[in-house]
């Protein structure tokens, strides 16, 4: 028998160029129109081609590089390890301290500590918060409301009497004045104030090389709506902020660059999340050597990924899970430096030990049982990928540069002009979602009407104040499933649950498929769903509907039928329940003139239509 371990795989099949499969497809298309049935237009304001070939990444200069090797958009370093991190909230330092010793002993190897009330800084409770956190295969990071130049100086202080290796110290004091404008609107300083104090912030931690005191926190505009290209062009040019005002201010680039980490946020655009991040390290290693630093290893993007807080639900929350984990692996088969995977139930009430834990464990399966962290830039060489890496890059360098002719980040913010891109990408996943275009399961898809939640969440969290007043127009961070929920809670607390009877009738398959269809639309208001296997006769479902007490009535059947049953079950119902059609039938101009107003169908917009019901049932929300 021959040797074929040298065989070249396939060889025994001829190449096939573009045009033939392009010949192919149009065959197969009959007439349709390429680019409107198989291009994907996206919301980053570029299109995706159904397929991709070796020939679309000729023109790409980094694909030679490897990881860890500049422009970096393989990777900052040679492998996949990333931090895995949990976020403590520090109300009692000692408390905090404990919980900390025993989650490094569960996996944890990026500690977070938030410090809600500032009068808690102090050098008692530093110290208490970090006895026995000496390892330095640990990160550790501080967060307050504000960012506080104080904090750092005891922990560097604390540092030094542990006899650390400042050289080795990991972690990142969380300071973005810029980030707090952002979504505050309000400035406690003039800008030049602040940026005095953002260098001494800088020059203070200038022996912890592998510590960052500047947070660039991208992860606002991820969680107020932004597309993937505005939270990436935005943080870039708040980064570039930074370097110019620092820089400015006698702060040698070398030093300003490694002070700056990405915080971003991570969504459920799987491919894209992955793309993101390998553009963003290309752009930024870009930005960094504009300033002719002395040597490449300054122009690496240190990025921290939170799984995103926007496509969360407080409805089948368990959904929440499936969210996150793929966000988390996005974010490390991107490569991230550290990431935090935020436990299911966090939007609406304090997450406890088991919903930390699986959020935890999301990490650690990926990297101890799928072997995430084995593989350097998995998705390299992905024709796919790649080309998305490319046109996410082009796309984010063409706003930045649009935000750098304002004058900067600041500028464009106070211009508003920020504000109007992040606004209107946010209206238009509302609007996706509210027309059913896009899918949010358990919240306007398949939603389980039996679920009641109102009285087990902390308002607070649900239902966060928007913010008033301050010196430029703030971004607001929302969920895009918060309109749909306030109609659930809306029914959860009426004095009635609305009831919705499907009047069945006629053709098998159609009323069957709009009975689905029906209770499934009314459903996402949380009403009460009476579904039926179908009437004899119209007046027989009527005189059922009436007996069960309807609040709505909708008539589910097929389009032909409706010319003669949607008249007589509405004259017949007089009144005595909202009476709607299901479907678009042609017949809809004639029926809306015997008084039939309501109708249902796939154009119809979810959202709008339930807020119209909940009005006329006087359900408040």
């Amino acid at each position: 028998m021959a040797d074929k371990s040298n065989q070249p795989l396939f060889a025994d099949f001829p190449p096939v160029s573009t045009q033939e499969w392009m010949d192919k497809i149009t065959a197969d298309l009959k007439g349709a129109d390429f680019e409107k049935k198989l291009v994907w237009k996206t919301n980053e304001g570029f299109s995706v081609k159904p397929f991709y070939r070796e020939e679309d990444l000729e023109q790409f200069s980094y694909l030679n590089s490897l990881p860890g090797e500049f422009p970096y958009v393989r990777g900052t370093k040679n492998t996949n390890k990333w931090f895995v991190r949990q976020d403590i909230v520090v109300n009692d330092p000692k408390t905090a301290n404990e919980k900390a010793l025993a989650l490094l002993t569960k996996g944890v190897s990026s500690l977070g500590f938030f410090f809600e009330d500032e009068n808690l800084i102090s050098k008692e409770s530093v110290s208490q918060l970090l006895k026995n956190l000496v390892s330095n295969d640990v990160e550790l990071n501080f967060s307050t409301r504000h960012g506080n130049k104080k904090l750092l100086q005891l922990v560097i202080a604390e540092f030094g009497s542990q006899n650390r290796d400042m050289e080795k110290v990991a972690g990142s004091i969380n300071f973005d004045p810029i980030g707090q404008l952002t979504i505050s609107g309000k400035s406690c300083e003039t800008i030049e104030k602040t940026m005095v104090h953002v260098a001494e912030v800088v020059s203070e931690a200038k022996n912890l090389p592998a510590f960052q005191t500047i947070t660039v926190n991208g992860r606002y505009f991820g969680n107020a709506g932004s597309t993937i290209v505005q939270e990436l062009a935005f943080a870039l040019s708040m980064g570039n902020e930074y370097l110019a005002q620092l820089t400015e201010r006698g702060i040698n680039i070398n030093d300003a660059a490694k002070s700056i980490r990405f915080n971003l946020s991570v969504g459920s655009n799987y491919f894209m999340e992955i793309a993101k991040l390998r553009a963003g390290r290309l752009l930024w290693s870009t930005i960094v050597r504009e300033y002719k630093p002395s040597g490449n290893d300054v122009c690496k993007m240190i990025v921290h990924s939170e799984t995103s807080e926007f496509n969360k639900t407080v409805y089948d929350p368990y959904v929440n899970m499936l969210r996150t984990q793929t966000e988390a692996m996005s974010a490390s088969i991107g490569g991230c430096h550290s990431l935090t995977v935020q436990p299911f139930d966090k939007v609406f009430r304090t997450p406890g030990e088991i919903s930390e834990r699986i959020a935890r464990n999301q990490q650690l399966l990926l990297k101890e049982e799928s072997y995430f962290s084995m593989i350097t830039d998995p998705s390299a060489g992905s024709y796919y990928i790649e080309a998305l890496t490319d046109s996410i890059a082009k796309e984010a360098w063409s706003l930045f540069l649009a935000v750098e002719e304002k004058g900067g980040y600041i500028s464009a913010l106070k211009e508003g002009f920020i504000q109007n891109q992040i606004k209107e990408a946010a209206d238009t996943q509302r609007k996706t979602l509210a027309q059913r275009r896009s899918v949010m399961v358990g919240t306007n898809q398949y939603p389980n009407t039996s679920e009641k939640v109102a009285e087990s969440i902390d308002e607070a969290l649900v239902n966060k104040a928007g913010v008033e007043g301050g010196d430029i127009e703030p971004i607001r961070l929302f969920r895009c499933a918060e309109e749909f929920e306030a109609l659930r809670f809306a029914t959860e607390k009426a004095a009635k649950r609305p009831k919705v009877f499907m009047l069945t009738y006629g053709n098998l398959a159609m009323r069957l498929a709009r009975s689905q269809f029906s209770g499934n639309f009314f459903g996402c208001a949380g009403y009460e769903i009476i579904d039926n296997l179908g009437f004899a006769t119209v007046e027989e479902g009527v005189d059922a509907a009436i007996k069960a007490n309807a609040d709505i009535v909708v008539l589910c059947s097929s389009d032909d039928e409706y010319t003669e049953a949607a008249p007589l079950a509405f004259e017949k119902l007089d009144g005595k329940a909202q009476f709607v059609v299901a479907g678009a039938p042609a017949c809809m101009d004639e029926l809306k003139a015997k008084g039939i107003e309501h109708f249902i169908n796939v154009r119809s917009n979810v959202l709008e239509t339930l807020q119209g019901f909940n009005k006329l049932l006087n359900i408040n929300f």
